[in-house]
């Protein structure tokens, strides 16, 4: 065994050694869709964070299993003097791609910036009421309250170079979700493993090796250069893997895993996702306005979200539309996560006659008409699960009009609140409740709700959540997340649909296992 461990760290060595000379294999990357921008606190969106995982990074990091692996921090406890204040050293070291140092202060800029109103990533830091630095390598983070899970949120928390954003004029996040632009929407300075060679959002991404890589010699770091090609058609994202124009992509479509597991020279690696995929529905309006009725608003009875969640055949999307590639869900939390359990996600039967006499109980008898929006290049089959919904509502007198489209037109809709019906998926990267309750549950005011918009408000649950933060009593705390989720599944706040399933595509060559926050980290991958 000791053998085996200095061979792997040998060849480690010289793989890195050319690596960092610039002469590194070259890893030709597709998915369907890109990030949606470079500043590292504008959007809480999986591929946004994939990309940036390869040029910024947290104090803390998931590695390709799921497990923390130290990143800018090389520890982190609770204080001994203090039970609110849990204290991180950081890396010695290490610099951003300008050759700038990195210090305790960009923490406290960064922190600082990712809990400002504009920012997507507030929600993790809402119990955190002050970030100091000690000296240039310890910074402190107190809390309103023990919290036990603090270190769970900072994952995918980038560190900025606090320099460089007052230079640049980004101290302030760009605000996406309106359209804004900015100079870290399309340029960045961080302390990953790759810079950005060139960028062109939609078309093309080009990362180029970090010479001054703190992590060169620890890492395999397999690949000196990455080629970054979104493509949103299917086919032709396979067709690419199939004739060698392209060496990973995340998303397999499901009708070709086998086309692509028995060509030569190619492999699929498939794992279960940390994310759940559902429906959400305006329930809070007095009035929608993508509806065909007058002066009411079909969502605010809760039987009719009952008879929605009846009418949907989970079972028949696994089949049909997902080729047995997906786990029929019963509730809005993958697994994975803390606060799940087998009896809240148990899957009722599709019942249409039992869906139609709550139609009729609410009053719609004779159904309605609403309109459904639907990403088309964010999730495995995304429009495809949409049409097959539509379809499902139809037999109990829904009529839907689906718009379906970009994710980059589709978010905006969720985060402004100008969606009334919407398919969305979830992963859970804290693996704890409070962060789907933070972000997807909780009255949407201040540093919560941002991803909520049903109208759905209730202040004894908000009261509960916010508990969360600051329970140092485990079983206490589980015991508060299953009285959220009674909660929950009893107002059918959401319709769960399925636990997403990832396929990765990749030539032989390729190494690396699947992460279940379909993350893949690039210095992680050997190149064999």
């Amino acid at each position: 065994m000791m053998f085996r461990t200095t061979a792997i760290l040998t060849i480690a060595t010289l793989a890195t050694g050319a690596w960092a000379d610039g002469h590194g294999e070259t890893l030709r990357w597709a998915r369907a869709g890109d990030s949606l921008t470079l500043d590292p606190h504008a959007q809480n969106e999986g591929p946004t964070h994939t990309l940036a995982h390869q040029i910024y990074e947290p104090l803390i990091i998931r590695d390709q299993t799921g497990a923390f692996e130290p990143a800018l921090a090389t520890d982190w406890a609770v204080s001994e003097e203090d039970p609110n204040v849990w204290v991180f050293n950081l890396r010695e070291g290490v610099t951003f791609a300008d050759g700038a140092e990195f210090t305790a202060e960009d923490v406290v800029f960064s922190f600082t910036r990712a809990k400002s109103e504009k920012s997507a990533m507030k929600e993790l830091l809402t119990s955190i009421v002050e970030v100091r630095a000690v000296d240039e390598l310890t910074v402190e983070f107190v809390t309103d309250g023990p919290n036990p899970i603090l270190p769970n949120n900072f994952t995918n928390l980038f560190i900025m170079d606090s320099g460089w954003a007052e230079e640049n004029d980004v101290v302030a996040v760009q605000d996406i979700a309106n359209g804004e632009t900015t100079f870290a929407a399309t340029n960045a300075n961080g302390t990953g493993p790759y810079t950005v060679a060139s960028r062109e959002p939609d078309v093309k991404t080009v990362l180029e090796a970090n010479p001054e890589y703190w992590g060169i010699g620890e890492f395999p770091l397999g690949y000196g250069r990455i080629e970054y090609t979104p493509i949103q058609n299917a086919a032709t994202r396979v067709a690419a893997l199939l004739s060698g124009e392209v060496d990973f992509i995340q998303d397999v479509p499901v009708q070709d895993l086998g086309r692509v597991d028995d060509t030569g020279g190619l492999v699929v690696k498939t794992a279960p996702q940390n994310r759940v995929i559902f429906m959400g529905m305006n329930m809070g309006a007095e009035d929608l306005d993508s509806d065909n009725v007058e002066g009411a608003n079909p969502f605010a009875d809760v039987n009719v979200r009952r008879a929605m969640n009846l009418a949907i055949n989970r079972d028949a999307i696994q089949r049909v539309v997902m080729r047995g590639q997906s786990q029929p869900a019963g509730m809005i939390a993958p697994p994975f996560v803390n606060g799940w359990t087998e009896e809240l996600d148990a899957v009722q039967a599709a019942d249409i006659e039992g869906a139609k006499a709550l139609m009729e109980e609410a009053g719609y008898g004779d159904g309605f008409t609403v309109q459904m929006d639907c990403p088309n290049d964010r999730y495995v089959n995304d429009e495809a699960i949409c049409q097959a919904v539509a379809g499902m509502l139809g037999q109990i007198g829904i009529t839907i009009n689906l718009n379906a489209q970009s994710k980059a037109l589709h978010f905006p809709l969720i985060q402004n609140g100008t969606t009334n019906f919407y398919l969305l998926g979830w992963g859970v990267p804290t693996y704890d409740s409070e962060y789907i309750f933070n972000f997807l549950v909780h009255t949407k005011e201040g540093d919560r709700g941002s991803w909520n918009p049903t109208g759905f408000s209730d202040a004894d649950v908000d009261a509960k959540i916010k508990s969360l933060a600051s329970e140092t009593d485990l079983d206490a705390r589980d015991a508060t997340i299953g009285e959220i989720w009674n909660v929950l599944q009893e107002e059918q706040l959401y319709l769960p649909l399925h636990h997403q399933v990832l396929n990765w595509g990749m030539t032989e060559s390729v190494g690396t296992e699947v992460s279940p926050e379909d993350d893949p980290k690039f210095k992680h991958f050997t190149a064999n």
